[in-house]
């Protein structure tokens, strides 16, 4: 279980994120320099050099998101080019991927980096650029909402690369593209010209989410217990009917695969953000069957928290987790949820990335509630994103090694596949990155920063419309 410290505050982490930056120029450096763009998008590291995966093309965005970040942190301009240079060169071919379910991923990470900076003042404000960065986003939104599978009831959901019966958890947090792109005003064109919205599409495949990818203790089958997160969730797509839990990345259906659940946690805590901004009036022009916000905003803190206190719960004291809840070998390891999480461990692996994430995730739930009024619950998320954060930022979780081009140490892709690198003298993963797991590092660093400096956090919904 988690060690709460209320001593841990982010003045007082200031230092270690900046030790944060520095890390992340070298590495950025040493990516610029060694790596081929002809290669593919970076995906994760092996022996400290970042390889690429053709499983999916769902990292590229992270990687010049990071130039974006660490520019955003620091003002140096240097980064600021990389990342939009990278993001004109490259990013394209992702706005208009019909094939993903990671448009929030690689889309918002550049684009709509791009267009926060801008509304924000941390870049000048450019008409032309502006349009492009919301064009882009809002042709992003449509095409992640046309991956869409109607279910009885008045839901659905984007399905995931597996096809039109898949439904991923990870899908949650890219759901950010379809509330910007309708922020911008679009809509999805279908047959006939039917304007299909991206607010109900949103929030039908955030319910579904919940329903079928979140546990609540309900008694819902035998391994119910409450918080605890199904990677896949799958259904036949002639009747709608839910057929049964599934993994691509977990140890099985009826475990927890951690950053699954780390995706949950951000995911729904930075859509009850965005909710602030949606009225009843939209919702119910939208044509989705809940016609109150505050009833959406209700079963999306349900959520959260749900998953927010599994993690507590199932994690070392030191806040990071083991690669799956279920995983056989922590059997062998004792009481393992008293003491700091071990990365050099013989029997099964840590995965910083999902720390990196739920870290931010607690952060922005715990402002959330106590925005709202729910100060108890409030402090508990803070102390434990800032738990989590403290640990993330101390040298052996940075990877302070002169040549290697992560920055967030000890995270994993997909151990079950054997991916991920193991080196010699080791039998499981460990000292190696990955591109989500740096991206997400760089925004809790961010995030923490802008707290410490006195400043509201990093929000993906603070875009404006129209030029100044």
């Amino acid at each position: 279980m988690i060690e709460l410290k209320p001593t841990i505050t982010p003045v007082k982490l200031q230092d270690n994120v900046n030790e944060l930056w520095i890390v992340t120029k070298k590495s950025i450096n040493n990516l610029r320099q060694h790596r081929d763009e002809k290669s593919g998008a970076p995906v994760f590291t092996q022996k400290g050099h970042y390889t690429s995966r053709g499983w999916t093309e769902w990292t590229q965005g992270f990687q010049y998101g990071c130039g974006l970040l660490l520019f955003e942190a620091t003002g140096d301009e240097e980064y600021l080019n990389y990342g939009r240079e990278g993001t004109k060169k490259m990013m394209a071919t992702h706005v208009s991927h019909t094939g993903v379910h990671d448009h929030g991923f690689n889309n918002v990470s550049t684009y709509g980096n791009l267009l926060r900076m801008m509304s924000e003042d941390t870049i000048p404000e450019d008409e032309w650029q502006r349009n492009y960065y919301e064009l882009a986003l809002k042709l992003s939104g449509a095409v992640q909402a046309a991956r869409w599978t109607e279910l009885p009831g008045g839901i659905g959901y984007i399905y995931s690369f597996n096809g039109p019966h898949s439904l991923f958890c990870d899908t949650i947090r890219s759901l950010r593209v379809l509330a910007l792109a309708h922020q911008l005003g679009h809509v999805l064109m279908g047959e006939q010209d039917e304007k299909i919205s991206l607010l109900a599409r949103l929030f039908k495949h955030a319910e579904t989410t919940a329903r079928y990818n979140v546990y609540f203790g309900n008694g819902r089958d035998r391994y119910d217990m409450r918080g605890r997160v199904a990677q896949e969730s799958i259904f036949n797509v002639k009747s709608g009917a839910y057929r049964c839990p599934s993994t691509q990345q977990g140890y099985s259906p009826f475990t927890t695969w951690t950053r699954g659940l780390s995706w949950i946690l951000l995911g729904y805590s930075e859509i009850l953000e965005w909710l602030d901004r949606v009225t009843d009036t939209e919702v119910q022009a939208s044509g989705y069957r809940v016609l109150r916000a505050q009833t959406i905003r209700d079963r999306y803190v349900e959520t959260a928290r749900a998953v927010a206190d599994f993690y507590i719960r199932q994690t070392p004291a030191d806040g990071i987790p083991y690669w799956d809840t279920g995983a056989p070998g922590l059997a062998k390891m004792g009481d393992y949820l008293s003491r700091l999480a071990e990365p050099f461990n013989e029997y099964e692996p840590v995965d910083s990335s999902a720390a990196a994430i739920s870290a931010q995730g607690f952060l922005r739930l715990g402002q959330y509630l106590n925005n709202h009024g729910d100060t108890d619950a409030s402090i508990q998320y803070t102390q434990a994103g800032l738990a989590i954060a403290d640990t993330l930022l101390r040298q052996n979780y940075l990877a302070t090694a002169p040549n290697h081009e992560g920055i967030l140490l000890h995270s994993v892709y997909h151990y079950p596949n054997e991916w991920d690198y193991v080196a010699p003298g080791q039998k499981i993963p460990n000292g190696e990155s990955c591109m989500w797991g740096d991206y997400h590092m760089l925004e809790l660093g961010l995030y923490i920063q802008r707290l410490a400096q006195g400043k509201n956090p990093q929000c993906f919904f603070n875009v404006e419309t129209a030029s100044k």
